[in-house]
């Protein structure tokens, strides 16, 4: 049955069920009583959504409190154990995967270091393939538990009909790479489970707007700097996030060349892999053999000796001071766009750079900025750590199953089409 806005009976359980589904995720214990103004829902609809998530296995009680005058008030809250999903981080330096329950909490992880920044798809595929493979067995869990696997990659995502999720990640050299299908045709999970796959910076975004510095806001920018950068805008017209190429915005023209292969690009100048290249460049002599963390940490050490005893290198310090007032450049070209609420950088390389740039960072964002949006926005790091792209990912499973009212997508039809369905596919226009 349809009403008069086109919702049926069906969209309208989903919907309530949605709704207390995340009421519970993000602000339970609750009791029915208090979901009823927290979801806008009446008295009967709370019961019957609750009686239908508990005979699910999706909710449990958690406890009760005690009411004014009255019976005391059972507590509720989403049971961690019912659905299970896997995030996946394909970053500049290794593959992360980690396995959570449905409260992201995290019950087994797996890395696989890339080695001299080898990108090559087969091998990434086999990490991700064997990571899946090795998260699972770690918990116990099997795979068809899975409500899916969500993956934070670099580049620009497309979802495409035929194969699903396409990667244009130029900076690794991947050309329309068909990784949802490659996924699939050595994938060790049942074909019901489902591949989620976008931008890294997005995935990021995500994790941070539910859980971290984005909380409440309005709208937000999450800020990836790592080997490169990139961005994720949350705003109302861009609700679930959108990722943006901001580190392949120009900043000077004729600039360096970035690793996308144009010139003067944000990249080339505020990603820690052009960072430390500059450094080298004016002299600078990272660890031989060091990876670009490893390197980072010991740029840091020499711009910012431990103790006044050990000399501080003047050229460490001008590279990052300049980083800086790139860095924050490119934030304010994302303030004078989108005017946010907050800015928030995360990254390993943000985090590791951490407090100790954020202030020189927020001054130039500042200084290049429209006064009236740079009043209005704070410039903060990130609060999850160096896993928010893994946690992230997996989120997007799980939005996914709460936005199907904590219902698993219907298997595909394994038979033959009832002859109706089939008799209206071939029809014609008259």
């Amino acid at each position: 049955m349809t009403g008069r806005s086109g919702r049926t009976v069906r969209d309208l359980r989903r919907a309530n069920r949605a709704a207390v589904l995340q009421r519970l995720y993000f602000d339970g214990p609750l009791s029915r009583f208090e979901l009823g103004p927290a979801t806008g829902l009446s008295s009967g609809s709370i019961s019957n959504v609750v009686a239908d998530l508990v005979a699910d296995g999706l909710v449990e009680e958690a406890g009760s409190v005690d009411s004014d005058g009255g019976r005391p008030r059972m507590l509720l809250r989403v049971a961690p154990g019912s659905g299970h999903m896997i995030g996946v981080d394909i970053g500049e330096t290794r593959v992360r995967i980690g396995l959570f329950d449905l409260t992201l909490t995290e019950l087994a992880r797996t890395e696989r270091p890339l080695k001299q920044r080898r990108y090559e798809v087969d091998g990434i595929v086999g990490h991700v393939r064997d990571g899946i493979t090795e998260v699972l067995a770690a918990a116990g869990i099997a795979p068809e538990q899975l409500l899916g696997v969500g993956i934070g990659v670099p580049g620009i995502v497309e979802h495409t009909p035929e194969d699903g999720a396409v990667v244009h990640g130029q900076t690794i050299g991947w050309d329309a790479v068909r990784l949802e299908a490659l996924l699939r045709d050595s994938s060790p999970l049942p074909g019901a489970v489902p591949y989620f796959i976008d931008n890294g910076a997005k995935t990021l975004g995500q994790a941070e707007m539910w859980f971290g510095g984005g909380r409440g806001a309005h709208s937000a920018v999450v800020v990836l700097f790592g080997s490169g950068v990139g961005a994720c805008l949350v705003a109302p017209e861009a609700e679930h996030g959108r990722a943006v190429e901001w580190g392949h915005l120009t900043v000077r023209v004729r600039g360096r060349r970035c690793r996308c292969g144009a010139l003067g690009c944000l990249e080339a100048y505020a990603g820690a892999e052009a960072l430390l290249e500059r450094w080298r460049e004016q002299g600078g002599r990272p660890p031989e053999g060091a990876d670009e963390e490893t390197a980072l940490t010991a740029m840091l050490a020499a711009a910012y000796p431990a103790t006044g005893s050990e000399p501080c290198d003047p050229v460490a310090s001008a590279v990052l001071e300049e980083t800086a007032e790139y860095l924050g450049a490119g934030l304010s070209d994302l303030i004078n766009l989108f005017q946010p609420e907050r800015i928030l950088i995360g990254g390993w390389a943000g985090l590791q750079l951490g407090a100790r740039f954020l202030p020189a960072v927020r001054r130039h964002a500042t200084a290049y900025a429209l006064r009236h949006p740079a009043r209005k926005v704070t410039v903060e790091l990130g609060r999850l750590g160096p896993d928010a792209v893994t946690v992230g990912a997996a989120i997007l499973p799980l939005a996914d199953f709460f936005g199907r009212g904590g219902r698993r997508p219907d298997p595909a039809p394994t038979g033959p089409s009832p002859a109706w369905r089939t008799a209206l596919e071939h029809r014609t226009p008259g």
